[in-house]
């Protein structure tokens, strides 16, 4: 059974969780297939480009990301999947021996006006490093089914 509803993610509440320490394995075999540019791809190459040294794709940071979502609260939800992302940004270059971790804030909430037994929940993520630097930011609306459809919203 589910731990997570819609009705368990309110508006202002923020937590963290995750830690996904970043290979250079790791970011050498998601560059060769779906990111391939020279300091994503080539220690040299990287340490002469204006990252200075070998760093995970963007992409790929928004597949550790989507990996960390899953493992602590995704894969434990009602989850309905998502109709988008709004927004990603990519902060800081995410290198070699870097360890991830996630902070996600509930920013907005509401009941669907066409399938009242889901509801959408709009997270902003921040992903830290080990220095508590944010690397990367996202925002979107995330759908999960209601534990009581139809019954009164309380904020």
């Amino acid at each position: 059974m589910p731990q997570y509803h819609w009705e368990d993610f309110k508006v202002g509440e923020t937590v963290e969780f995750g830690s996904k320490h970043v290979t250079r394995e790791e970011i050498l075999e998601f560059a060769g297939e779906f990111d391939p540019q020279p300091f994503h791809l080539d220690e040299e190459a990287a340490r002469h480009s204006i990252l200075g040294g070998l760093c995970a794709s963007g992409w790929h940071s928004c597949s550790m990301l989507m990996r960390m979502l899953c493992d602590n609260f995704i894969l434990d939800s009602v989850s309905l999947g998502a109709p988008g992302v709004d927004e990603v940004r990519w902060a800081k270059p995410v290198y070699v021996d870097d360890v991830l971790s996630v902070r996600r804030t509930c920013v907005d909430r509401r009941v669907s006006r066409s399938r009242p037994e889901m509801g959408l929940t709009r997270f902003s993520y921040e992903v830290l490093n080990q220095k508590r630097e944010t690397v990367m930011t996202m925002v979107g609306w995330a759908m999960y089914g209601r534990r009581h459809p139809g019954a009164e919203v309380e904020d």
